[in-house]
């Protein structure tokens, strides 16, 4: 759904769906804006198992978000250092949208706790429509799927991988589309039984 709604998720209120019903606008204009609601409420639950499942995690010893634009900047070890000063540590939710849009190749210099701490933040943005970037590249097209994930545990993963479902079935995301089914088939693949007792199954995506 290209040009009214742009090539990223934006939220759509039952108002702006009246307001197009009165000004007239054509039928298929008002049923994908009301498609566009329903996936809101549908990215709402998502956010929900993402704040679940990343409850209480911190920075604790790992790259902070400015710091990693130091590092991308290839300044020196003190000026990362006095970035780091500067950085959200304690809770995720904390992180401005802003901040995430500013910092958006930070997430190719995140370890594997700063990558923890914010991935949480920057899914949230997007499933609430305020992250300019997409996540689905940094979550399908790294190279080093072992490294810079490896500090999530299996309730994480499980909100990584609902997120990725989402993305497949949104039509702003077709490009995307096989590049995330390969990513769930090869590295954020369902969980064993024995890890699904609080989550729902979920199911495979139809190319």
């Amino acid at each position: 759904m290209d040009g009214l709604f742009g090539n990223h998720m934006r939220r759509v209120t039952e108002s702006e769906i009246e307001e197009m019903r009165a000004r007239g606008y054509d039928a298929t204009t008002v049923r994908e804006a009301r498609e566009a609601f329903e996936r809101g409420k549908a990215a709402d639950r998502i956010i929900e198992l993402i704040a679940e499942a990343f409850a209480g995690v911190t920075l604790d010893d790992g790259v902070g978000l400015q710091q990693a634009q130091g590092l991308d900047d290839y300044e020196d070890e003190a000026t990362c250092a006095a970035y780091r000063e500067t950085d959200e540590k304690e809770d995720w939710r904390k992180i401005t949208s802003s901040d995430l849009n500013g910092c958006n190749s930070s997430l190719s210099f995140f370890d594997p706790k700063g990558m923890r701490f914010h991935l949480p933040a920057y899914m949230t943005a997007e499933l609430r429509g305020e992250y300019d970037f997409g996540m689905a590249f940094s979550l399908t097209k790294v190279g080093d799927y072992d490294y810079y994930y490896s500090a999530l545990d299996s309730a994480q993963r499980k909100a990584v991988r609902q997120f990725l479902l989402f993305l497949f079935d949104d039509p702003e995301y077709v490009f995307d589309r096989p590049h995330i089914e390969r990513a769930l088939a090869d590295y954020w693949t369902e969980p064993p039984e024995a890890d699904k007792s609080n989550a729902e199954q979920d199911v495979t995506p139809n190319a």
